[in-house]
């Protein structure tokens, strides 16, 4: 990623987020978050957007990948979103942008309670990383159809444990199959939080994409000021990806949640 560019992106966010009031540090990480998360990195959580809010993502990954996100909380317990980008987004050379945009869709089936974790129905078709015509895929594949499951426990703050099963509907590769995601939040003081995923890939783990190690994800979130969210990640841990063996994908995510009615 071209260090120039990234070195602008920077400063413009922090004189953003110093302008804004970091008194109120409230995002969606730590223990005085005020929002639900929908995604650890790239898995589905049970997390809606509530009603009359609008969260805007810009996601920034390897390759000059920048993906941008928009999604409204319609009704009580449901969220719609739309999100589009490409590859070589940021750096020099022609862009190659994604194919179609992405769409993102889900509904709170069951509330979080004392024994029983949220349950959330979705559907989202936008993956990331680079997209491959030939393949109809990206390097990473978009969920797809989802279930998902979150449970949050005290302990030393919060600890958030999360399950997803999902149908994705990449699958011009050969390679497709009902798929499993776990993974977990540990909030650290107030505003940070630690994140990790691990996605078993059973839909991605014969064909020249994969070696069949599933993809390890990590990252850290800090809520830095009223409705913002930055997020540190490294994506494929394991190396499983075939087209990037030599080290993880580490990207940037930013996030702003705003009411709007």
């Amino acid at each position: 990623m071209n260090r120039t560019i990234m070195k602008k992106l920077f400063l413009f966010f922090t004189l953003s987020l110093t302008l804004s009031n970091l008194s109120i540090a409230q995002g969606t990480a730590g223990v005085s978050a005020k929002y639900e998360y929908m995604y650890l990195i790239d898995m589905p959580t049970a997390g809606v957007l509530e009603k009359g809010f609008v969260n805007v993502t810009a996601d920034i990954m390897g390759g000059g990948v920048l993906i941008a996100y928009l999604d409204v909380g319609v009704f009580k317990n449901l969220s719609f979103g739309i999100s589009y980008g490409g590859a070589n987004v940021i750096g020099t050379g022609s862009i190659d942008w994604y194919k179609w945009p992405g769409i993102n869709i889900r509904v709170r089936a069951l509330d979080e309670k004392n024994y029983l974790p949220a349950i959330t129905l979705g559907f989202d078709s936008q993956g990331s990383g680079m997209y491959f015509d030939e393949k109809s895929r990206y390097t990473f594949k978009s969920p797809g159809f989802f279930a998902a499951a979150s449970k949050n426990f005290e302990l030393w703050g919060f600890l958030a444990l999360h399950a997803t099963g999902n149908y994705s509907l990449e699958g011009d590769d050969g390679d497709n199959f009902v798929n499993l995601m776990v993974g977990a939040e540990k909030t650290i003081g107030s505003e940070v939080s630690l994140i990790v995923e691990y996605n078993f890939a059973f839909n991605d783990n014969n064909n020249e994409f994969s070696s069949g190690k599933g993809y390890l994800n990590a990252g850290l979130r800090w809520s830095v000021g009223s409705g913002f969210t930055i997020e540190f990640d490294l994506r494929d841990i394991l190396k499983n990806n075939t087209l990037n063996e030599t080290s993880a994908d580490r990207g940037m995510r930013i996030e702003y949640i705003q009411a709007i009615f």
